[in-house]
């Protein structure tokens, strides 16, 4: 399903800037430095990685490059996410219930 490449990908904190950079739209190389606060060249790396882990795809226009996200992965991710999340959600409801079964019952009046 999901190898270690997408989450050692978004495991990086300067791309997870990025792909938050991206959120809003397209964006030049050269802006996303100023956002994000590093170098072009590290900026650049940054973006040839989740480019070939396909979270981003590039318009180059002249001597720019354009990149943007690409929304699969991220559903695709999201989806295999969600398997997680209700398997959760069921042991928490579970644990909450056990809760509720061992809380000392409260009389009327006391608090």
């Amino acid at each position: 399903m999901y190898s270690h490449t997408v989450f050692s990908t978004l495991a990086d904190p300067t791309r997870r800037r990025i792909v938050e950079a991206l959120r809003h739209g397209e964006q030049a190389v050269n802006d996303i430095v100023g956002l994000v606060g590093v170098d072009q060249p590290g900026v650049s790396r940054h973006l040839r990685i989740l480019h070939e882990a396909g979270f981003v795809q590039v318009r180059p226009h002249a001597q720019q490059r354009f990149y943007s996200l690409r929304s699969e992965p991220f559903r695709e991710l999201a989806a295999w996410l969600t398997n997680y999340r209700i398997f959760w959600e069921a042991r928490l409801e579970h644990f909450a219930r056990a809760l509720d079964r061992k809380a000392p019952v409260r009389r009327k009046g006391k608090q």
